[in-house]
């Protein structure tokens, strides 16, 4: 059988195959980073939407399964700060829905939290030592840096500009993802905020690559054989893959979320910042046809989730998806229901068919 011709990411890793689980809060599964790491690729578990007690649960469920290669995901963004009329402009924006929906517009609704990576959650990852330890928005300050490496993790962030790259590089990543603009859910950026400059997959990979000297894993657009062969023909070592493993059963998505990645065209996924206050890419619903992709009321990220709580709580159970992100990337319609690790496996064979 043809071996891989860039094998940085599998030694750095430990894997057999050069493809990455993207980590997905919030549909991510133990049972998906199972299926992923026993298949030879590098599952993923997401821990932004998780507290500290439910990701050492869910660390002993995969370690129970599995030894092999893990990467726990954390975000880095700042905490926002307490915004009143920002706040209170957006409970305006949304007022007409809950009126339509019979709710009280002033009604008490729960903030939306969601932890940055910080000291408590870095005591789970010097009890558990992942292999690998993922950052989104950027890393953390030097020390909780300094004691993930010290763990014995390997480190990599998202990269969604060639600043963006040199920066992580700098502070010490082991490799680096190139996010192009084709990825599904939120965006990596942490050096801009400018969306407008956000570029595609197949120009932002050649560039990180000739940018950085560490191993770049592309990311954004990848669903299949296609797409790993052409990252790899940019200079990638490896892919990071998301929206393609959502149908998979060990995925955990809604049926109104499954329905739109079924049917929905690449044109009909967009940018927008309504639902959580920082930009990401979904299928279009009603919401972000109505309030149009960007609102400059949505608090910062993720204060906006929270006074959209109650519209999803009550038309969700109804089969509704007006209200909720349905987090793709654009290249949805060539994912498949199947079993994530018959995927992954499936994928290489014939990633490998093709180049060699």
């Amino acid at each position: 059988m043809t071996d891989w011709p860039d094998r940085r990411i599998l030694d750095l890793f430990g894997i057999e195959y050069p493809v990455l689980l993207a980590p997905m809060a919030g549909f991510g599964t133990p049972e998906l980073a199972i299926a992923v790491a026993e298949a030879g690729g590098l599952g993923a578990l997401a821990c932004a939407t998780l507290t500290p007690e439910q990701s050492r649960a869910a660390l002993d469920r995969i370690r129970a399964a599995t030894a092999k290669p893990i990467n726990l995901n954390f975000f880095c963004h700042r905490p926002p700060e307490d915004d009143p009329e920002r706040e209170a402009s957006w409970r305006a924006r949304l007022s007409p829905y809950y009126r339509e929906l019979g709710l009280d517009p002033t009604m008490a609704v729960a903030p939306s939290s969601r932890v940055p990576f910080d000291d408590i959650f870095c005591e789970v990852v010097e009890a558990y030592r992942p292999e690998v330890v993922s950052f989104h928005f950027g890393l953390p300050e030097r020390g909780l840096l300094n004691r993930v490496k010290a763990a014995g993790a390997k480190v990599i962030s998202s990269a969604t500009t060639m600043a963006e790259a040199r920066y992580l590089e700098a502070e010490g990543c082991d490799a680096i993802i190139a996010q192009g603009a084709e990825a599904g859910g939120h965006r990596g950026m942490f050096l801009t905020a400018d969306v407008s400059g956000q570029i595609g997959t197949v120009s932002l990979v050649p560039q990180v690559v000739d940018a950085v000297r560490v191993p770049v894993i592309a990311a954004g657009g990848i669903a299949d054989a296609r797409g790993v062969v052409a990252a790899l023909a940019l200079g990638a070592a490896a892919v990071q893959i998301g929206t393609a493993f959502l149908l998979s059963p060990e995925a955990r998505i809604s049926p109104q979320h499954r329905r739109a990645l079924e049917t929905a065209e690449a044109d009909e996924t967009a940018i927008t910042n309504v639902f959580t206050g920082r930009p990401a890419r979904g299928v279009v619903n009603r919401l972000m046809r109505e309030l149009g992709r960007f609102s400059a009321d949505a608090p910062a990220f993720p204060l906006a989730a929270g006074a959209l709580a109650p519209l999803r709580a009550e038309t969700e159970p109804l089969g509704s998806r007006d209200f909720m992100p349905l987090w793709s990337g654009q290249s949805a319609r060539l994912a498949r229901s199947r079993p994530a690790g018959d995927f992954v496996r499936s994928l290489a064979a014939e990633v490998l068919a093709k180049i060699g």
